[in-house]
């Protein structure tokens, strides 16, 4: 009876480690095979972006991104990290057709279809958006879960990303460039957004003719070109930008997006 009660126990202890051994490898292999997702994934976009720029090293663009942040504290990352990676894949301009948003994502992607550039159509922004990363101190991992929130802290990799990256989009923009803001809001032109705090203070004077502000409306209902949000904006641009304004419903613009030839030929 004893050793048939020793066996048993044997046998429920090797069971429960070979569970938790297969349970061990199931965790670090999907850990992994996430890692090397993201990474794939990255120099595949990255590829498919670039087609037609045949010197594009795709390979070198990552090397470039995950030495930004591996290895560093989460939330010690700032924006200048990202200066080689810019360096080696800056934002290409398109005169006349830059476009940008702030609190109307949505909106100004259905309407910049093939016609206009926002960030998030350049190759990183592209390959980026809506996209998780983050390193860990004394690791050259890359991981794409338990990385800090955007307000969490300041310095974390992908807002970092962004604001570099924003600032680098606004300076290379030129000719007459357009915003879209939500006019359903109070302030439609936030100081503190990425576009007010960071992309209207990169503008470069000698590139940039104008900029038109599209105030987004629901049925002729919110702002008006008149908010007092608005005239702080028109405050923060150089002189020799022309300042445009105007208001439109989300129902003019669509309906004008469909009926949008290859001229593309502004809806505002």
């Amino acid at each position: 009876m004893v050793k048939r009660c020793v066996l048993v126990v044997c046998g429920c202890t090797i069971a429960v480690l070979v569970v938790v051994l297969v349970v061990f490898l199931v965790v670090v292999l999907c850990k992994n095979n996430t890692n090397n997702n993201f990474k794939d994934t990255f120099i595949h976009d990255c590829e498919e972006m670039t087609a037609e720029v045949h010197s594009t090293d795709c390979v070198g663009v990552w090397s470039a991104f995950e030495q930004a942040y591996v290895g560093r504290d989460p939330c010690q990352v700032p924006p200048e990290a990202y200066d080689p990676l810019l360096s080696v894949a800056p934002p290409l301009p398109k005169r006349n057709k830059m476009l940008f948003w702030s609190g109307i994502k949505e909106m100004a992607h259905q309407l910049a279809g093939d016609c206009y550039k926002t960030l998030e159509t350049t190759m990183l922004g592209s390959v980026l958006d809506e996209k998780t990363w983050c390193g860990k101190k004394g690791s050259n991992e890359t991981f794409t879960s338990g990385c800090p929130g955007w307000t969490e802290c300041e310095n974390n990799p992908v807002r970092s990303f962004w604001s570099r990256a924003s600032a680098e989009f606004a300076a290379v923009a030129c000719g007459d460039a357009a915003v879209l803001l939500d006019g359903s809001r109070d302030t439609p032109f936030s100081p503190t957004s990425i576009f007010g705090s960071i992309e209207v203070k990169n503008f470069t004077p000698d590139l940039m003719k104008s900029l038109t502000v599209v105030l987004v409306t629901k049925d002729n209902v919110g702002a008006n070109c008149t908010d007092e949000s608005l005239k702080n904006l028109q405050k923060e641009l150089t002189p020799s930008i022309k300042y445009i304004c105007t208001e439109k419903t989300e129902s003019e613009l669509l309906t004008c997006k469909k009926k949008q030839d290859k001229s593309c030929v502004p809806c505002w």
